[in-house]
């Protein structure tokens, strides 16, 4: 199939956006994470104990917000980007997920995967994610390694602090 210089552009945009969403959450932008959806976002995750189900931007900026703390760490990595463009000014894509998350809260560190599948829409010219879900492959969690010292923490300048932070367990549910 031959891609016009078009689809191409589109395909490069919508690749940039999920992009800025994994750098944003990692670096707690939450300026950068409030131009990537669409008002109207769903969202549901499907991790190995949780599931988390919303919808619209606000949530999903105030959950972002919360679940991406200034006692986390948090590597976010989108492998194998397969787009389809749906329509002039829709498309959908397949990510392959890799990502750790080191809680000092719980002092636990999470190693996983997930294949995301998300909707993206252009409006005013640009694309954004309209849906993202995902559901692991694999989640491990483990104690947190003492051995090791951390020298970097970006999280912990960017990121809300306890006194900041808001309940978002409305917005998930847990296996038991």
């Amino acid at each position: 199939m031959a891609y016009s210089l078009q689809e191409l552009s589109d395909l490069e945009d919508i690749r940039t956006v999920k992009h800025r969403y994994f750098r944003a959450i990692d670096t707690g932008d939450q300026e950068l994470l409030a131009t990537l959806f669409t008002d109207d976002v769903s969202v549901d995750y499907k991790g190995g104990t949780y599931r988390c189900q919303f919808s619209g931007k606000q949530e999903m900026l105030l959950f972002l917000a919360n679940a991406f703390p200034s006692d986390a760490l948090a590597m976010h990595h989108g492998h194998m980007p397969d787009i389809t463009l749906t329509g002039e000014d829709t498309a959908e894509a397949i990510w392959y997920l890799e990502d750790v998350f080191i809680s000092l809260e719980r002092d636990d560190h999470t190693f996983g995967t997930a294949i995301y599948k998300d909707k993206y829409r252009r409006e005013d010219g640009r694309w954004k994610i309209a849906s993202t879900a995902y559901e692991r492959v694999i989640e491990i969690i483990y104690p947190r390694d003492k051995a090791g010292v951390i020298t970097a923490h970006w999280l912990a300048k960017t990121g809300l602090k306890p006194e900041e932070r808001t309940d978002i367990s409305y917005l998930l549910s847990w296996d038991e």
